[in-house]
């Protein structure tokens, strides 16, 4: 790079010198010469500051105004807008002109699909205006837009609707005031026009909330469900954490082409249109469940996020790792507890553990950031709801919501820290959390090993843990952290024995808190089977030496859901490690009955939820299982996984049959009954497209399909077993839905995780697809991150090809929409657990980006990161 950027540290915040109290906005719209009129309210906060400095990016300064005179004592620095010698309070007019057609960057005011939108958070105010773009600047924003009322019929921004009238050339305005002072990454503007399906709710204190969706023309069949998502995560908020919504509308916008999943911007949540759009139709029971999850998240930002802010970006878990939570908690108070739980912790022991293990790991709380883009990660998110969850686990419903109540009534309308939230927490319970403060400063995934001996004659058990954090790259050294370790111990006929210690029960939930410790426990008066960190009561890697049989016991008689889950994903990783290491011996692959039993048994289970079911019988990913070992074998791994997909298959073939067949379905139903049976019956057919009859199975569930669910379990089989039928669905299912974005993103998903030889080449021929353009950062995600991130025996291929690719399409989006590149370039940064050759591959490749002149920040600081490792 011609210029290295420069890190931020958390403990260099210093509070600004001057703050803005309120802001009126006018923008007129054009597609390359939009027109911002920004005038602020400014207010001195250093008595020692006079020159006020305003960041700004990639912005056309047309005028500057201090109290209505031209100002002209100002210079443009690097991003900067210095005004000197300002006066003590006054108003700051600046103007500011924008080309919102050419903005690929999608930050700041772009046009989507014909429509203008913002994308703000977290740094992209400043490609609006000249302002203080910071989150500890909180301002009342008032908003008039204007443009051509026939194209643009649509003017929305933040708050309620104040007033609006015609021009007489054709075009039109519309003003919106947000009574509550914000940040300005919380600010949104859209114009177009749309389809819009209307509601109402009604608060408990009586106030009838407007709601408004937004979507596309002729998608207006597509927004039911997020409208009953939305009435739902507000009706829930008000019963699970007494929090009511506070304007008089609340809006959603969906938009095609946007970095993001969604975001939370006040009363004007935008979103990508993934996370609105579904019918039975053009979506999947995942993106059902899906919509619920964001349509909440986004929403229970109104609290925890917009009412209480982040003092700095180093404290982005404060809001996203609360509402993830809070997120997590709704869809699971709405569908099913176990199958949730179960895939939150897939994603952290999964994709997060891997993140913690890279050149990119952070606490949940970052020290030094680069590019805050960055930041927004599976550790800062999906870690960060963990630790929200373990102060749960800890204090209990009643206490963690006075701590909630508390938290709010010190914070509303202010700038916070993370600390603020734990002290909160710490004073309604009274428990000291000095300690499990750590969990915000230290980073890695600690390990706990577990054993434990057990004395027949006094019927004592001693249970010993030991808990250590490996050193990261961010971090050398560690120490001790709390860690809520949830137990059961079990009899041979599968009742449980209560925990007692000294004649009195003791919580199944035990607080690991030393390096070592032994834990005792009386009136055991059996040998037990230990289910161990239950719930994943712990973001952390358990190590115990179980035997098979107590795996496949907790797999049967375990009270708790995940639990069982647990022992299978347990049981599956002994044998899956064995066989890789048997592969790299050249000894034959190995997959013993009693393994396969095991499964069986859950298969045919009467009392069982089938959505739990079909998550027992759902096999690790290859990137799962290459997250076990310390250097990561691709080959062995996609062999020994194909292999023991095959034997379920063939051992299993007459109960998979059987029970796919009870579990077919002559109707579409939205519950969550209705989907565990569709995960059920689909999951059956995942094994028998690699039986004998596989081709059959796969082609007539394809065409019997009554909605997106079976056809994509259809594609889907057909994709991993490689069946004939596969190259004509593929192709009849492109023909079909070409002209739809979002659902072909499903089957560009399917051509990158292809598991041909040939998966690169089909990949390329993809991009010349008519539905597929690199501007959409949706069909980015779908065909080359699938390709990168879920087809690692191809990407990793040993000539490089791969890394290669990957290399083209970053140097591309490096200059249209580095966001997205720096999300794409993962896989890359794990290059230290592969064998040398492949490294070398992929360090020749990141230094080649290095050398480039014009690298993006957001690029530059993961690259520089793994080659200094």
């Amino acid at each position: 790079m011609s210029q290295q950027p420069t890190a931020k540290y958390r403990d260099d915040y210093r509070a600004p010198d001057f703050t803005i109290t309120d802001i009126n906005l006018e923008f007129d719209l054009d597609p390359n010469k939009t027109l911002v009129t920004a005038v602020s309210q400014i207010k001195r906060l250093n008595e020692r500051a006079t020159d006020l400095v305003l960041d700004g990016d990639d912005l056309t300064l047309v005028r500057l105004d201090i109290n209505g005179d031209t100002w002209t004592a100002y210079s443009e620095e690097a991003g900067k807008l210095i005004i000197r010698d300002v006066p003590a309070a006054f108003t700051l007019t600046i103007q500011t002109q924008l080309d919102p057609e050419n903005n690929s960057a999608l930050e700041g005011l772009y046009i989507s699909g014909g429509a203008y939108c913002t994308q703000c958070e977290a740094e992209g105010f400043r490609r609006i205006t000249y302002y203080l773009d910071r989150p500890d600047v909180l301002a009342r924003f008032t908003t008039k837009v204007i443009a051509n009322k026939a194209t643009y019929p649509y003017l929305l921004s933040n708050g309620n609707k104040m007033a609006a009238g015609d021009l007489d050339d054709g075009r039109h305005w519309v003003e919106w005031h947000d009574p509550h002072a914000k940040p300005s990454y919380l600010f949104a503007l859209v114009g177009g026009d749309f389809d819009v399906l209307r509601d109402t709710f009604e608060t408990r204190s009586g106030r009838n909330v407007a709601l408004e969706i937004f979507v596309d023309k002729g998608n207006l069949d597509r927004a039911d469900h997020a409208m009953v998502s939305l009435k739902n995560a507000m009706k829930w908020d008000e019963e699970r954490f007494d929090l009511e919504y506070d304007l008089d509308i609340y809006m959603i916008v969906a938009v095609d082409f946007f970095n993001m999943g969604a975001m939370e911007n006040k009363g004007l949540n935008i979103f990508n249109s993934k996370y609105v759009l579904a019918n039975a139709e053009t979506a999947t029971d995942t993106d059902y469940l899906g919509i619920e999850a964001v349509i909440g998240h986004e929403y229970f930002h109104n609290w925890t996020g917009n009412r209480v802010t982040c003092r700095d970006w180093f404290q982005l878990s404060l809001k996203e790792g609360l509402t993830v939570f809070r997120d997590q908690e709704f869809s699971s108070d709405l569908g099913s507890r176990s199958v949730n739980r179960i895939s939150n912790a897939r994603i952290v022991r999964g994709p997060q553990f891997a993140e913690d293990a890279s050149p990119m790991s952070h606490p949940i709380r970052p020290e030094k950031v680069i590019e805050m883009n960055n930041f927004y990660t599976l550790t800062v998110y999906e870690k960060g709801s963990e630790v929200i969850r373990m102060m749960h686990t800890i204090l209990g419903e009643s206490a963690f919501q006075k701590g909630m109540k508390l938290y709010f009534e010190r914070h509303d309308g202010t700038a916070s820290t993370c600390d603020d939230f734990v002290q909160a927490m710490e004073e309604a319970s009274g428990i000291d959390l000095t300690q499990f403060r750590l969990w915000y400063s230290q980073s890695g995934t600690p390990v706990l090993t577990v054993s434990s001996t057990y004395d027949a004659a006094t019927k004592q058990l001693a249970l010993h843990v030991t808990q250590h954090t490996p050193a990261t790259a961010d971090q050398q050294e560690k120490q001790p952290l709390y860690i809520p370790l949830d137990i059961e111990m079990y009899r041979q006929d599968g009742s449980v024995i209560e925990l007692q210690r000294h004649g009195e029960s003791v919580s199944n939930v035990l607080a690991v808190t030393q390096a070592e410790q032994t834990y005792l426990f009386d009136h055991v008066d059996e040998q037990p089977v230990l289910s161990l960190l239950r719930e994943f009561s712990a973001p952390v890697k358990l190590e115990y030496d179980y035997q098979d049989d107590e795996l496949a016991f907790l797999l049967q008689h375990a009270r708790n859901d995940f639990a069982r889950w647990d022992a299978g994903q347990s049981l599956l990783a002994k044998h899956i490690k064995a066989n890789v290491a048997r592969v790299q011996d050249d000894q034959p692959i190995d997959v013993p009955l009693s393994v396969v039993d095991a499964f069986r048994g859950v298969l045919l289970s009467d009392n069982t939820d089938p959505a739990l079911i079909a998550e027992v019988l759902n096999l690790p990913s290859e990137t799962e299982v290459a997250g076990w070992f310390e250097t990561v074998d691709v080959d062995a791994i996609h062999q020994v996984m194909a292999a023991f997909k095959q034997q379920f298959a063939d051992h299993m073939v007459d109960e998979l049959a059987a029970v796919y067949r009870q579990y077919a379905q002559t109707d579409y139903q939205i519950t969550h009954k209705a989907m565990g049976e569709r995960a059920l019956r689909n999951a059956c057919l995942s094994y028998l497209a690699h039986t004998e009859n596989g081709n059959g199975y796969v082609e007539q569930h394809y065409q019997e399909a009554h909605n997106m669910t079976d056809t994509m379990a259809a594609l889907s089989a057909a994709n991993s077993a490689q069946l004939p039928c596969r190259e004509p669905l593929m192709k009849g299912f492109s023909d079909q839905w070409q002209h739809d974005g979002l659902v072909m993103d499903k089957w560009f998903m399917l051509q990158g995780a292809n598991p041909a030889d040939n998966a690169l080449e089909q990949v390329k021929a993809q991009m010349s697809h008519p539905a597929f353009t690199l501007k959409n950062p949706n069909r980015i995600r779908s065909l080359i991150g699938a390709f990168c991130n879920r087809n690692p025996a191809r990407f990793h291929a040993k000539d490089g090809a791969g890394y290669r690719f990957l290399k083209e399409i970053l140097v591309t989006l490096n200059q249209s929409n580095p966001q997205v590149a720096s999300r794409l370039i993962d896989p890359l940064l794990k290059l230290a657990y592969y064998d040398s050759a492949r490294q070398q591959q992929m360090r020749n490749v990141l230094q080649e980006l290095a050398d480039m002149d014009n690298l993006a920040n957001d690029l530059y600081e993961k690259v520089e990161k793994t080659l200094e490792q």
